[in-house]
């Protein structure tokens, strides 16, 4: 049976909290009612009359039994194949989508290649409302939209992406609008806080620092699983570490930034001389990427030294990082990851020469996808904080 949302829902109840524990709790794979009634903290006599409501609304379902020594276990999974969770994303130079389940899985995906920019902020939100309705098999849950630059997330308003030329853009409202939800069902945050989201919620780690690589060079760290944000929402600015203080002058107004290094365009003029193939903006940011990685494995040592390079400066800025914030791990992420085999290593090299530089370096296993993948998580939550936006199913 199908589910369908609520005008309204209460989010406040006792009942509704408890509703949210036990579905939270099915978030990790199937359990017991004895394992849910653990991990949620809810008595184990209440699990069961939350579960029959919770499958009345089409979100948990029996998962078969685990025998053990004594009576076998009945185990409960998520359902919510109906419950779609839509992550959009904005670039400089594309637009994406992507529709989970509750579980994570993919269930539509689609990518439109346009000059972001050249379209301008309310016809880049209806070609965003056009791709979502194309994708969507039905209405979501919770939207959430991954956008470059500056994000004030409590209020869901970017404000400011220098790649887009968006100043002050209430984003929330102006795609609920086009797709006919409520504001609340909208959250909007920074492309490198989802990319260190869903590295998290993947198991790269609970304490990390991921640093993502595009037309610019983000950061986003995470603490106990939870997203560091800052004063203002604003931390993770690491592009804008010096590394360089000869270098060029970045459009912040400080000189050698990491971004005038790492940017891919910089990285690409590094790479290969003028009218090269390399910089032709058609292939896309994946396929320049995958050119580059070719010259690179066929020994071009132009190709070869501005990823190294390249490896070195991210070194240096992540040094900082790591310094001040004492993560675990640091993660790749972006066009970086794609680059991985040679940029892991020399940014480890520039860490063990610090006295803190202790934490592992590895390549976003997510790719160019990992804000996107983050950004589902993100929209689903809104489901997983309140169970009753889905109606109990009538016959």
């Amino acid at each position: 049976m199908a589910v369908t949302r609520t005008r309204q829902a209460d989010s406040a109840s006792p009942r509704t909290a408890n509703l949210a524990a036990v579905l939270r709790a099915l978030r990790t794979g199937p359990l017991s009612r004895t394992q849910l009634a653990a991990r949620s903290g809810i008595a184990k006599s209440a699990v069961p009359g939350l579960l029959a409501e919770l499958a009345e609304r089409g979100l948990v379902r029996p998962a078969g039994v685990r025998p053990g020594n004594g009576r076998p276990s009945r185990l409960v999974e998520l359902h919510g194949e109906d419950a779609y969770a839509l992550a959009l994303g904005v670039e400089a130079d594309r637009l994406s989508a992507l529709v989970t389940d509750l579980s994570g899985r993919v269930l539509a995906e689609g990518t439109e290649t346009v000059d972001v920019a050249a379209l301008g902020l309310h016809a880049g939100m209806d070609e965003l409302a056009r791709l979502a309705c194309r994708v969507l098999p039905g209405p979501p849950v919770g939207v959430a939209v991954s956008v470059p630059g500056l994000v004030d997330s409590a209020a869901a308003v970017l404000r400011f992406a220098p790649a887009l030329r968006w100043r002050d853009a209430e984003i929330a409202g102006l795609l609920a609008a086009r797709l006919a939800l409520p504001v609340d069902a909208v959250a909007v945050d920074n492309e490198a806080n989802l990319g260190a989201l869903a590295e998290s919620v993947a198991g790269a780690g609970t304490e990390l620092c991921y640093l993502g690589g595009g037309t610019a060079v983000g950061g986003g760290f995470v603490s106990g699983g939870t997203i560091l944000r800052g004063a203002r929402g604003f931390a993770g600015e690491v592009g804008h570490i010096a590394v360089d203080p000869s270098g060029e002058r970045c459009p912040c107004g400080r000189t050698g930034c990491l971004e005038t290094k790492a940017n891919l365009a910089a990285v690409l003029r590094a790479a290969a001389a003028p009218g090269d193939p390399l910089h032709d903006p058609a292939p896309g940011v994946e396929g320049r990427v995958a050119l580059l990685k070719d010259r690179v494995h066929r020994g071009d040592q132009r190709a070869a030294t501005a990823v190294h390079e390249l490896g070195v400066a991210l070194g240096i800025a992540l040094s900082t990082v790591v310094d001040v914030l004492d993560p675990d791990v640091v993660v790749l992420g972006g066009y970086f990851a794609e680059l991985g085999e040679w940029l892991v290593e020399p940014v480890r090299v520039e860490l063990a020469a610090r006295p803190l530089g202790q934490a592992r370096v590895v390549a976003s296993g997510l790719g160019l996808r990992a804000p996107l993948r983050g950004a589902a998580h993100l929209a689903a939550e809104r489901l997983f904080a309140n169970p009753t936006l889905v109606e109990e199913a009538t016959v």
